[in-house]
């Protein structure tokens, strides 16, 4: 059974029949390859197949040559076009991933800027948080991400955190804290959080565990401007944070949690970062630091 041919080898050969002989080859292959290099491994291919491929000088093709190069010339010559054009539909995607709230509040005037530079960008924008955000990376179905980051990534992803920000409950205003703090709270009012698995609720979590204070949830909503309503409404005491474009509600204060480890958001990306991924890490570090 003849062994399927060496892909290297086959350009090799292409390169030699479109030029005319191993020298001119040589000369316009588009990487550094030397003559003696060519003809050993075009003397490879030819053993593997059993056949000659061409006449050396003068130079000509073989019946079985020249059916092999008709063979392989719409492939390697169509290369570079469609090299090209992968390259340049690349270079205008952009895909993200990040929370919700990220998506909403701070995305748009930095996706703004983007689109000034780049009007006719593709953009894909999923809602997930760092788990899913690590997995979208691994399998490189986003090429930024923005997550909480409360552990390690996984290999080969690398993060920059961009702000970390306290956390906080909201009261109703009229209300006076006691001098036991929280484990007056949990007497007195309802908590109203974020589902439990999500970052803020996890955080919370190690926070009453530090407090010895047990106070489950007794309205679960899934978005920070829930909480915040739902808390102007009194019902309760809501978790929140305190963060850049999040204000605190009329008929509310924020009181700090104490012993609560911050929400830290990260930008997080595999390999070198395309152009258009790097405008928004920047946009998003300006965001930051003007909080």
């Amino acid at each position: 059974m003849t062994p399927t041919p060496n892909l290297h080898h086959l350009e090799l050969f292409y390169h030699v029949a479109r030029n005319g002989g191993i020298t001119a080859a040589a000369r316009s292959m588009p990487y550094g390859i030397q003559q003696p290099a060519i003809s050993g491994q075009i003397t490879i291919l030819e053993n593997e197949l059993g056949v000659r491929l061409f006449q050396r000088r003068p130079f000509k093709l073989t019946p079985e040559g020249r059916d092999l190069y008709e063979f392989l010339a719409p492939f390697f010559g169509a290369l570079p076009d469609v090299a090209a054009r992968i390259a340049g539909r690349a270079s205008r995607r952009l895909r993200l991933a990040a929370p919700a709230t990220i998506i909403r509040r701070h995305l748009p005037d930095v996706l703004a800027n983007v689109r000034k530079a780049q009007p006719n960008f593709e953009l894909s924008l999923v809602d997930t948080d760092q788990r899913g955000a690590f997995a979208m990376l691994e399998r490189e179905e986003v090429d930024l991400a923005v997550c909480e980051l409360e552990s390690r990534p996984p290999a080969g992803i690398r993060t920059e955190i961009l702000i970390s920000m306290p956390m906080l409950l909201l009261l109703p205003s009229s209300y006076k804290v006691a001098r036991s703090g929280m484990h007056g709270m949990a007497v007195d009012l309802p908590l109203i959080r974020p589902p439990a698995e999500t970052a803020m609720s996890r955080l919370f979590s190690k926070a009453l565990t530090k407090a010895r204070l047990d106070w489950p949830s007794r309205i679960e909503v899934n978005s920070l401007e829930l909480v915040h309503a739902y808390v102007a409404q009194g019902f309760g005491a809501g978790l929140s944070v305190r963060a850049p474009g999040i204000g605190i509600p009329k008929g509310t204060r924020a009181w700090e949690i104490p012993d609560c480890p911050e929400l830290t958001i990260a930008a997080a990306w595999r390999g070198k970062l395309s152009p258009l991924a790097e405008m928004v890490l920047d946009g998003l570090r300006k965001r930051a630091k003007a909080g």
